[in-house]
């Protein structure tokens, strides 16, 4: 379900009623909803070591991020509103925000294992290019040497996949 990308000038409904408190609500909902959906994909792309398919998926996440921000931001412009006349609906928010959270955090594990296990490899290949690139020489005591930084070449890595 695609929806227009909010802009960031639109201006923040105002929340007068039960109704209007209920409607922002629900884009609430929806904007977390289609946000961990995303995610969820994304998560379950990057375990699989389909990077390139979780990164076509950057754009439309972007877009469900600022809706995300956008509502996010109406709400709180409403809180006094929400406090006072709703405090059951807030707190069904807060408990949905809450499984949103913790949801985003299993997330940024992912991409964060990803993102180390990567910089391991790249570390590895660097280390033994270095090695036959460098004059091998011992210590007095029959020791291997270790090689002077001077002697190490640089890594060019495409960040392109």
């Amino acid at each position: 379900m695609r929806h227009p990308a909010p802009t960031p000038a639109a201006a923040a409904p105002s929340v007068a009623t039960l109704a209007d408190a209920r409607k922002l609500a629900d884009r609430l909902m929806e904007a977390m909803t289609g946000l961990l959906e995303i995610i969820e994909t994304e998560t379950t792309l990057v375990r699989s070591g389909k990077i390139r398919e979780a990164m076509a998926m950057e754009p439309h996440k972007t877009e469900m991020s600022q809706r995300y921000l956008l509502t996010l931001g109406h709400l709180k412009g409403a809180q006094e509103f929400f406090t006072k006349s709703a405090p059951d609906l807030l707190q069904a928010l807060h408990r949905h925000h809450d499984t949103f959270r913790a949801m985003l955090q299993v997330n940024l594990t992912v991409l964060a294992t990803a993102h180390a296990v990567s910089e391991g490899i790249i570390r590895g290949v660097n280390s033994e290019i270095q090695k036959k690139s460098m004059p091998q020489t011992y210590t007095a005591a029959g020791q291997r040497a270790a090689p002077h930084a001077r002697h190490a070449a640089p890594l060019a890595v495409s960040r392109t996949l």
